[in-house]
């Protein structure tokens, strides 16, 4: 296998899905952070968009999430999609699907007033409902075989482990599959192993710093217990 380089910022939930994937297919890789407000002119010259993440391959950059899983996908084993190519179009469906989850997520916590939190938790919750109807018995997406779907939604419920902390927004209630799925994943080996392990801390002050209605609710050096 060639060398493999990640470019990442140290809460970018895209990231975190490229690592669980090269995790998942167990192959070794190094994990490269950049402070994405002072991007640094080799990081550009890999990403057009300045962005992360990057998968560097022999010195070949490759940008966008989407895509590096994809090619990590053709070219490493075990597979994350179905054999199918319905069933595998469908997953990518529902890939996009939690890349849209992605910027409610965004706009909830930058909403700027009380009025606007609520207007953004309610289209997380029909957005969530939404994925229930659509969920196998578990224990992942669709059934038994950890998927590249299962890979993309690690990242966005450990959104979840904050805001629960910051309030009772009732994500999560009358949603059994959903929440099983979301306690799964947390116990994933790959998944947990996509982040530092003083994310949670990371988060909260980035969230604090928004100046938004939901850092209100952040108190200046009280952490998590």
């Amino acid at each position: 296998m060639s060398s493999l380089v990640l470019i990442s910022h140290v809460l970018c939930p895209y990231v975190q899905r490229a690592i669980i994937v090269l995790k998942e297919k167990g192959v070794n890789f190094e994990r490269r952070d950049i402070d994405l407000a002072n991007k640094p002119d080799w990081f550009l010259a890999y990403s057009p968009l300045g962005k992360t993440p990057v998968l560097l391959v022999d010195d070949v950059g490759i940008f966008e999430s989407a895509v590096i899983c994809e090619y990590l996908e053709d070219a490493l084993t075990p597979a994350l999609h179905p054999k199918n190519i319905l069933i595998r179009a469908h997953h990518r469906a529902w890939i996009e699907f939690g890349s849209s989850l992605l910027n409610t997520i965004a706009k909830f916590y930058n909403a700027k007033d009380e009025e606007m939190l609520e207007i953004q938790a309610d289209t997380i919750r029909a957005r969530l409902t939404q994925i229930e109807r659509e969920l196998s018995e578990g224990p992942w997406f669709a059934g038994k075989h950890f998927s590249m779907v299962d890979a993309v939604f690690g990242p966005i419920f450990r959104y979840f482990d904050l805001f629960d902390y910051l309030g009772d927004f009732h994500f999560f209630d009358k949603l059994p599959k959903t929440k099983l799925w979301r306690m799964e994943l947390a116990g994933r080996v790959s998944v947990q192993e996509a982040v530092h392990p003083d994310y949670l801390i990371l988060l909260r002050e980035f969230i604090r710093k928004r100046d938004s209605a939901l850092s209100c609710r952040v108190e200046v050096g009280k952490y998590f217990d």
